[in-house]
């Protein structure tokens, strides 16, 4: 005793105090234990054992590749955005319990979590796997939500490289060198598809990889499906595309000089200017551009200010049939997919792509999107209604984090956790909103 008290650390303030480190005893992510419960309701990462194929050979493996998935998902979750981390989180009880480890062994150590996420996802059958496990993912999510409808938001971003990674270039918009992955994200906040592209493509390049699979997962649904997207996706192509397939649709048009003329003759300055400074006219016309099949409705935003003589003009092409008004509201709402997109990179860092082969990159970066989709199914799923509102950063800190000391017991294994930002009975209704999710449940 008097030998662990000589190895115990000390503060100078107060010698009372003393600072002993059990690792394997105590862990800080001991709400991964919810996300677990979750995955499990859902029957989520289970389904990497039908999808996944495994490249390993011999009679020596110790870990299979849906624990693999999950320690690799649910590390990134919890703010860990490489394996770097992986020596100390594979004797953590917390990630050992959470991952399915059910003796005291550790899980997969920082070498095999590389092998298994640049060698054996990296292949090509597991790339495309990969995508159609977040797919299933969603489906599962959906499965649980009440909606007559869904609304999906098509997005670019940038994601700065700071070494010789394969595929980064300069992008002249982002004036930076990077990768320029797309996204595509449903009304809440699901991610349902994303795909890694070298830095120099335009923000539409290979659009259909993305939004075609989404599509066709949906055909037979019931739902009434909805796009939106910026100006960078007004194309024929897409508009035809999203006609056939029955998609309703709002994207942005880039002003021309055709537009600015047919719009001409419905600009009159207003004489009435009310308590405000701006006054806001939506007019409806009926335009076709030159690479068009077809004429197409497109909305006109006239934005006046009063300190300045000429308006301020937008056009949202649509093949809506609500008033004016409505399409241009709700086309601004696509500006909840650049949350979602800033929650994936400030919560979960995906932006952090530091492998030299594209190859390896696209793995990390699809392996970030199930992480935020399953912190996504969390909140919004899971969480009351007291703090659904949580950011996923909220989510990382408040529960995810959760402090505790573990005890082992004969039969048991006791999780004494701290209740700070999280008391028991939050984290109790928690888990009655994800025992509800199971199958047979209720």
């Amino acid at each position: 005793m008097g030998e662990s008290s000589r190895a115990d650390l000390q503060v100078a303030f107060d010698r009372r105090i003393r600072l002993q480190f059990h690792g394997a005893k105590v862990t800080s992510d001991a709400g991964l234990l919810a996300v677990r419960e979750l995955d499990e309701a859902l029957g989520l990462t289970e389904l990497a054992g039908f999808t996944l194929a495994d490249t390993r050979t011999g009679c020596n493996v110790e870990h299979d590749q849906v624990a693999l998935l999950r320690q690799s998902v649910y590390s990134r979750l919890a703010g860990y955005e490489d394996t770097n981390d992986a020596e100390r989180l594979a004797v953590d009880p917390g990630m050992r319990a959470a991952v399915g480890r059910r003796s005291e062994k550790p899980v997969a150590s920082t070498n095999t979590l590389n092998r298994f996420e640049t060698d054996t996802l990296t292949r090509r059958e597991n790339l495309e796997a990969l995508a159609q496990l977040n797919g299933m993912w969603a489906d599962r999510a959906m499965g649980h939500t009440r909606s007559w409808y869904i609304i999906l938001d098509l997005d670019s971003s940038e994601s700065p490289v700071h070494g010789e990674q394969e595929g980064a270039e300069y992008n002249g918009y982002f004036k930076s060198v990077c990768y320029h992955p797309l996204f595509c994200f449903n009304h809440l906040g699901d991610c349902e598809g994303a795909l890694l592209r070298p830095g120099h493509v335009p923000s539409a390049e290979r659009w259909r990889r993305v939004l075609v699979p989404i599509i066709r997962r949906y055909q037979d649904s019931s739902l009434r499906k909805y796009l939106r997207a910026d100006g960078a996706f007004a194309c024929p192509e897409v508009y035809q595309y999203l006609e056939q397939e029955g998609v309703m649709y709002a994207i942005r048009l880039p002003e021309n000089p055709v537009l600015q003329r047919q719009l001409e003759p419905l600009l009159t300055r207003p004489v009435d200017w009310g308590q405000g400074q701006t006054v806001v006219q939506y007019h409806d016309l009926h335009y076709q551009a030159a690479s068009w099949q077809r004429p197409r409705r497109v909305i006109a935003k006239v934005r006046w200010h009063r300190t300045q003589l000429l308006p301020q003009t937008s056009f949202v092409v649509t093949n809506l049939g609500t008033k004016a008004q409505q399409v241009v509201e709700f086309y601004n709402g696509r500006g909840t997919a650049e949350q979602w997109i800033k929650e994936g990179k400030y919560a979960l860092h995906w932006t952090r792509l530091s492998c030299h082969r594209f190859a390896a990159n696209q793995v990390r970066l699809a392996l970030f999107v199930l992480a935020y989709n399953l912190g996504n199914f969390l909140r919004r799923l899971a969480l009351p209604g007291s703090v659904r509102h949580w950011s996923l950063r909220s989510i990382q800190v408040k529960l995810i984090k959760i402090g505790a000391k573990v005890v082992h017991r004969a039969r048991q294994v006791i999780f004494q956790m701290a209740e700070v930002a999280v008391s028991k009975q939050l984290f109790e209704q928690i888990l009655e909103r994800i025992w509800a999710l199971a199958p047979g449940a209720g």
